[in-house]
């Protein structure tokens, strides 16, 4: 049984892969163990026959205990019990030290001597995608964790949100069935909440697990505990000490919360406290229209919950193009959310199990819950030794993403140069090449898509129709509407458009905007196209399936230069 972390004793097999007598290559998953209630699948470390399990599906076996042999064909071993420590130390003899493997630790002594090529401080998309990539340069890499692998993304963030926003993905398609010529026997349905937040647990605990099992193959040593990190690049997690020839700092957000009266009722939650709530309200209270306030507004209010969003900015998501955001807020309030702007919360007041919300133009509003959804800020908890330079509450970086004390580099969240995963898996990546090879590479995050997960999506890169006139003055806008996309009428989500920005002179794409089916994939292809720098014309040559969502893209390029041939002609 394998020693996957400092704390583990134990660990449960839930289900061997292989059988014996099978034929094993060094790298096939042999089984699944699950301990501390993380899920891992364990790889052979050598090639042979898997001649015979010791322990069986469901036993819970001590670490480093024999559960199975794998040897050569015809081979004879002794398959009898091997003792436990428990039962050696009953004997009064002496239990044998773990054997070392890629995440044990070596005795406090000679780890506190041990000095690694790159020490990464966090487990999220910029901590453990920099320690695989540098494992991959041929590092000697060591991660540490406090909690759990994945970070905000996976634990609390966008891979939960997005498994509760299919369900309300799910229930507009019952709405619709009927009328498809799916005659349901009924269309009564109740929410169990308590499935929901399981579901949504094993999907984060596959995932989770996932990134430890890379690690591992990667043969990464991981620490798990709070990082105290030094000028000198030593790392103290509790008792241990280790040192990094270079640092990297992951360590992520945290949400911001603002100092209002009555905002420290427990009936104030965040997003992460949301993502496990067990008992539906009757009524939720959204404070911020961002990504977060209004997705995760969406999910209660498909679920039959009263949702009222308040945003202090003139419109929701106020980073996105002005016309995709009131596109957006004419959908959501057809489904039933109320979304009030240009308004802030300045009290809330708790009284016989309910909050009021006082907003500052005078109005109130009633809820049982309230979601505090006012974006996040950079976690600096074990860096207060650093005195880093600083851009307000973020480390300040250069283009290599180093800081300013040399060989300590700061990716993702904790920069605050864009607080999306995938823009931390770029930004870990360089810091990696430029820790293991010198500063080689530059982050270049200009065409970083952005999504919002509702239904219909809305996704963007580049700048907007906005920002494009007020830097280029003279531009050419297209737009395509799914209304006339055959794939989009045909599955009910005829709603929505495709917008292309482009430079009048060139026909340079500066940005392009969706809000309808598939945005958050479809916009992966713009962001192709504008880090490569092609242009409309360019655009033009390729040749879109049909029938796709993604023809509506190829539409509203087409009308950059009014050669659309589903629109109507353009004005001249």
């Amino acid at each position: 049984m394998p020693k996957l972390g400092v704390d583990m004793q134990e660990g449960e097999i839930i289900e061997w892969k292989k059988a014996e007598g099978d034929t094993i290559q060094e790298g096939d998953i042999l089984l699944e163990i699950m301990s501390d209630k993380t899920n891992m699948e364990i790889e052979a470390e050598d090639s042979g026959v898997l001649l015979k399990i010791v322990h069986g599906n469901g036993e819970v076996v001590p670490v480093t205990q024999t559960i199975a042999y794998i040897g050569e064909a015809g081979e004879v071993v002794d398959a009898s019990p091997v003792a436990s420590p428990a039962d050696l130390k009953a004997a009064g003899l002496e239990v044998p030290a773990a054997p070392a493997t890629a995440e044990v630790q070596a005795p406090k002594a000679q780890l506190a001597a041990d000095e690694y090529d790159v020490v990464v401080i966090g487990g999220g998309p910029a901590g453990y995608y920099a320690a695989i990539r540098a494992a991959q340069l041929g590092g000697k890499v060591a991660i540490v964790e406090k909690t759990e692998f994945g970070g905000t993304c996976l634990n609390v963030g966008c891979i939960p949100t997005k498994t509760y926003l299919k369900n309300a993905e799910i229930l507009d398609g019952l709405k619709i069935a009927a009328g498809r010529g799916i005659n349901l026997a009924s269309t009564n349905y109740t929410i169990d909440m308590d499935k929901t937040v399981e579901f949504k647990n094993s999907v984060v605990k596959t995932l989770t697990g996932g990134v430890r099992g890379l690690l591992r193959a990667n043969k990464v040593t991981v620490f798990n505990g709070l990082g105290i990190v030094n000028p000198d690049k030593t790392v103290a997690i509790g008792e241990d000490i280790i040192k990094g020839r270079n640092i990297i700092l992951a360590t992520g957000s945290k949400v911001s919360r603002i100092n209002i009266p009555g905002i420290e009722s427990s009936l104030v939650l965040t997003s992460d406290d949301i993502l496990d709530l067990r008992e539906m309200p009757k009524s939720l209270a959204v404070m911020g229209g961002g990504v977060v306030g209004i997705e995760l507004g969406l999910v209660w209010a498909s679920y039959g919950v009263d949702v009222t969003v308040v945003e202090m900015a003139d419109r929701i998501i106020p980073a996105m193009d002005k016309e995709v955001s009131v596109e957006l807020r004419k959908i959501l309030e057809k489904k039933g959310m109320k979304i009030l702007t240009n308004v802030g919360v300045s009290e809330i007041v708790e009284a016989n199990n309910q909050l009021t919300l006082k907003l500052s133009d005078g109005q109130e509003i009633v809820a049982e819950k309230a979601l505090l959804s006012i974006g996040r800020v950079p976690q600096m908890n074990g860096l207060e030794n650093l005195n880093l330079e600083m851009d307000r509450n973020r480390i300040k970086v250069n283009e290599y993403q180093e800081t300013s004390i040399p060989g300590i580099y700061a990716p993702g969240d904790v920069n605050g140069t864009k607080m999306l995963a995938h823009a931390a898996y770029r930004m870990g990546e360089v810091a990696a090449e430029n820790a293991m090879k010198g500063n080689v590479r530059k982050a270049d995050l200009e065409y970083t898509p952005a999504a919002v997960y509702t239904h219909p999506e809305v996704a963007m890169c580049g700048i907007t129709e906005e920002e494009a006139r007020e830097r280029y003055g003279n531009i050419l806008v297209g737009k395509s509407s799914f209304a006339g996309n055959g794939r989009a009428i045909a599955s009910n989500e005829a709603h929505g458009f495709v917008k292309v920005i482009a430079d009048a002179k060139y026909h340079e794409v500066l940005g392009v905007h969706i809000i309808g089916p598939s945005a958050a994939e479809l916009i992966n292809e713009a962001a192709t196209i504008m880090e490569n720098e092609l242009t409309v014309d360019e655009l033009l040559q390729s040749i879109h399936g049909h029938p796709t969502f993604s023809e509506n893209m190829y539409e509203a390029f087409a009308d950059v230069l009014g050669e659309a041939i589903h629109n109507p002609p353009k004005q001249k």
